[in-house]
């Protein structure tokens, strides 16, 4: 007999503590989560919101996502916590630097994911928040996919980092909001002017932080439509 997901279900995955070591020096605290049986389809590389307002990884969709994606959509879920950043997994050394030393968290996390399951080439990094500046300025790694930016407030990302991307051209999709507290989808469609590639998916009567069971399916299912599209839609039973 089915039953219905809801927000405390955990389905059936592999999942494992990591530590991550930065090429300057911290260790951080991270987990991945891998299909219990099926061979993995793609994997995402998640960055969390702004761990001085609560960001962590085990903030809700990624927690959740890590519950449920390797199971739903086949998919390998990589979650950490940046530099000086504390959730129930653990606090990963170092401190916050708004960005600036995460380069080096970013760039462990990618390279982590990519040795550890070498025969996948999906690899994606989802930003929230926060995480999109990291996605935008630090996720440049070659074995990248493309970035998938859930409520992206443009916060310290500069001109030349969507410059950047417009010139590389792999596909950047951005998640908003339609009541977004920092950058709705208006704006949005301003502030990204440069990078001309961009994909906008808008999301009606969301908000930043895509609370309640509703959204976190929608979001999810964003996602799966991306980087798994024969898993979509996703099932709200199992």
């Amino acid at each position: 007999m089915s039953e219905v997901i809801r927000a405390a279900t955990v389905l059936p995955a592999r999942r494992q503590p990591v530590q991550l070591i930065t090429t300057d020096g911290l260790t951080l605290i991270g987990e991945l989560a891998l299909p219990e049986t099926n061979q993995v389809a793609g994997a995402l590389v998640m960055l969390h919101p702004l761990p001085t307002h609560g960001g962590m990884m085990d903030s809700h969709i990624y927690r959740k996502a890590a519950y449920r994606l390797p199971a739903l959509a086949d998919l390998a879920i990589f979650r950490f916590n940046t530099r000086g950043t504390e959730s129930e997994q653990g606090k990963s050394e170092g401190e916050f630097t708004n960005g600036v030393d995460e380069k080096f968290d970013v760039a462990a996390a990618i390279d982590f994911v990519a040795n550890a399951l070498p025969d996948v080439k999906n690899i994606w990094v989802v930003g929230w928040s926060f995480g999109t500046d990291l996605a935008l300025k630090h996720a440049r790694d070659a074995r990248v996919q493309g970035l998938i930016l859930l409520s992206p407030p443009l916060r310290t990302s500069q001109e030349s980092d969507l410059a950047w991307w417009a010139h590389d051209g792999r596909r950047v999709i951005a998640i908003v909001p339609e009541f977004d507290d920092y950058l709705p989808p208006a704006q949005a469609r301003e502030r990204f002017a440069a990078l001309t590639q961009l994909e906008m998916i808008e999301v009606a009567n969301g908000k930043h932080l895509w609370i309640g069971e509703p959204s976190v399916q929608r979001v999810h299912n964003e996602i799966v439509k991306i980087v798994n599209p024969a898993k979509y839609p996703l099932p709200t039973e199992y």
